[in-house]
């Protein structure tokens, strides 16, 4: 049995991890912020950085805002509707379970039931289109957003009338949006974070007999920052690879020399 960790080896526990600088665009409510979604098969977990700024969110508990500032660590599984509420220089490390799952698609913006009616409406609402311009983008992602957060806001309205059941549209439209992607989703998840945690049981029962020579291939790995950033649904990403592989975005830490003989 081998448990020797591979080259371009992904981040701890088959996890990914991102810089979220928030957008302070004046949503339909006047509030300032990003776009409202829902992740199907991911836990994400914010570490607050700087600013200020409130997490709202909608699931069976009902609606909820939670406070933002640096230091503060929060995270919600699938199914929690999420939006951020930038209160000024909101910055996030967003760390992202199942690491090229998100990246995939594991989410659906929270858009009024006629966008979310097939997967040819969807995309037409969520695609920032074939611009290449900086303002271009901006402009696509802003509408974007505004749409999200409209839907958001019924939904909301609908959970605080009707009670949990109000979400259960919301996410069945989700579902039948996604299920055409889910076996390409599977491989990706059992070809990463799934042989993360399998690692782990192996380098166990290699320790409980006794063994530790694997040890000896334990490497460092530094990933340099990144070069440009991509306008995210909830504000300007700047992401790292889930699985590095060797070259100019990866830099590995080399052994010193060896001991003498």
């Amino acid at each position: 049995m081998s448990a020797e960790p591979q080259a371009g080896a992904p981040f701890p526990a088959g996890t990914g991890i991102s810089h979220l600088a928030v957008y302070d665009w004046t949503a339909p409510d006047g509030l300032t912020g990003g776009s409202a979604h829902v992740h199907l098969a991911c836990t994400e977990g914010y570490v607050v950085l700087g600013g200020a700024g409130r997490l709202q969110t909608l699931s069976a508990d009902g609606f909820a805002e939670t406070p933002l500032a640096p230091m503060t660590v929060a995270w919600f599984s699938p199914g929690v509707v999420h939006r951020l509420i930038n209160d000024g220089g909101l910055q996030i490390l967003v760390v992202m379970q199942n690491a090229g799952l998100p990246e995939a698609g594991d989410s659906v913006l929270t858009f009024p039931p006629d966008h979310l009616s097939g997967p040819e409406a969807y995309a037409a609402a969520a695609s920032l289109g074939a611009a290449s311009q900086e303002a271009a983008l901006a402009a696509a992602a802003r509408r974007r957003a505004q749409l999200a957060v409209q839907g958001f806001l019924a939904l909301r309205e609908r959970l605080e009338r009707d009670g949990p059941g109000a979400l259960e549209d919301f996410y069945a439209a989700a579902a039948r949006l996604v299920r055409g992607q889910v076996p390409a989703w599977r491989g990706t998840w059992q070809h990463g974070p799934l042989v993360t945690a399998r690692r782990t049981g192996e380098q166990l029962d290699l320790l409980a007999a006794g063994r530790w020579e694997y040890l000896a291939a334990g490497r460092v790995t530094v990933l340099d920052p990144p070069g440009s950033r991509t306008f995210g649904m909830c504000g300007r990403l700047a992401t790292y690879p889930a699985s590095p592989a060797r070259g100019a975005s990866q830099r590995e830490a080399r052994p010193g020399p060896a001991a003498p003989a």
